[in-house]
């Protein structure tokens, strides 16, 4: 409590004012309370929070006991001297709100428990106050100066909690990691149902009988990590950030990544019991490698279980274009724009198993059109074409085609 200064006008606080002799008669008397007012607060905080740990010093003390006593005689020893602000005892509060932080408890129960403890420590102030008859205006300045007091407690506690909070959610990345390490292994070691279900406990999660994989492609190298949700497991530490979403069927779960991942892009492998997680990751690898090379839409995350056609013929290509490479080794000498036309009638025909209107009605063009080239296909491919093996082997190949932009989109495709 100092003499507050306005531009050039000085005023004196009323506990300047107070004589020295009753200053240090309060002081005194204060002091020597202080031990039992610490008791005094302490019980009281047990009482009000019966749950609160008691953790002793080497002593055996609790070391709640000793910082209370600690900073009511600091606050005492300010008051008697008058000097600048009262310097918070260091540690101790700090130490609290780590404890809190720690032990899962919220900072408004922390500043509460202090409230309590002012209080407490006004009631004993005012009635030491009364016996050395320090004036009504002084006292009350007092209490503003505990709550200013009060103020710098706090603000040690809360550095406390942060550190706690953030040591806590660095073991839980940590340990999250883990358990992400293991699910998503394509080989395990021992028994990984114990592991999982050890690793899962830690951290609190509960194992989900199947799950989804999904990779990510960050929007920018700096993006904040998404709002997925308690339950879904997230990695940001890949360059493709990975994350697994437990019974990704359940009611609200797709809306709510929906949200979410907004403005993300990636893709999320099909459903697979736990077991499987890793070949689900497999599918959204997959997915990811299609969008890069824009085979898939990119800008969103899509869900595999919704691009099987294409994660099925465009994933394996050295086959595929292998086996393009035999079954329309026919059209090789049909020149590049003909030999398009008649891949595209071919399959059309394929698709439908129709005759020439419909094939036409498909492509766009005169059914005379379509039957001039299916004379061609047979000529090109003779009785193989009605082998059904073959037939397969060059729907397959075609449709592939089709999804790599090498075939021109049909009409009217169921």
């Amino acid at each position: 409590m100092t003499a507050a200064r306005t531009g050039t006008v000085t005023t004196r606080s009323a506990w300047h004012d107070v004589p020295r002799f009753q200053v240090r008669r309060f002081a005194a008397i204060a002091m020597a309370e202080a031990p039992a007012l610490a008791e005094e607060i302490l019980c009281e905080i047990q009482r009000e929070y019966p749950h609160l740990p008691v953790v002793l010093d080497d002593s055996g003390e609790p070391m709640a006991l000793v910082g209370i006593r600690r900073a009511i005689e600091v606050f005492v020893q300010h008051l008697e001297h008058s000097e600048g602000r009262p310097t918070v005892p260091p540690g101790v509060f700090q130490d609290f709100g780590r404890g809190e932080g720690l032990n899962g408890r919220s900072l408004d129960s922390l500043q509460a428990i202090y409230r309590m403890g002012v209080r407490l420590a006004w009631r004993r102030f005012a009635d030491i106050g009364q016996r050395v008859e320090i004036p009504p205006p002084a006292m009350y300045e007092l209490v503003d100066a505990g709550y200013e007091y009060l103020d710098g407690l706090v603000d040690q506690s809360v550095r406390g909690y942060a550190e706690a909070a953030a040591r806590q959610a660095g073991e839980r990345l940590r340990l999250q990691r883990r358990l992400m390490e293991l699910l998503l292994a394509e080989h395990h070691r021992g028994d990984p149902a114990e592991a999982l279900t050890e690793r899962a406990a830690r951290i609190g999660w509960p194992l989900p009988a199947k799950v989804a994989v999904g990779v990510l492609l960050r929007p920018a190298r700096e993006a904040m990590a998404p709002a997925v949700g308690q339950g879904v497991l997230l990695d940001m530490e890949y360059e493709q950030p990975r994350m697994v979403v437990p019974d990704p069927g359940a009611a609200g779960r797709p809306e709510l990544l929906h949200r979410a991942l907004a403005g993300w892009s990636g893709a999320i492998g099909p459903p697979v019991p736990l077991a499987d997680a890793a070949k689900s990751l497999r599918w959204a690898e997959a997915a990811v490698r299609l969008m890069e090379r824009e085979l898939l839409p990119s800008g969103e995350v899509l869900y595999c279980t919704e691009h099987t056609e294409a994660l099925v013929l465009l994933q394996p290509e050295e086959l595929i274009e292998d086996l393009a490479l035999r079954c329309l080794a026919p059209l090789t000498h049909c020149g590049p724009t003909h030999g398009r036309r008649l891949a595209e009638t071919l399959l059309a025909w394929l698709e439908t198993r129709g005759g020439a209107p419909e094939v036409a009605t498909r492509l766009g063009v005169h059914p005379q059109t379509v039957r001039y080239r299916l004379r061609q296909i047979r000529e090109l491919w003779g009785d193989e074409i009605d082998n059904p093996d073959r037939r397969f082997e060059l729907e397959l190949v075609l449709r592939a085609q089709r999804l790599r932009g090498q075939l021109g989109a049909m009409r009217g495709r169921r």
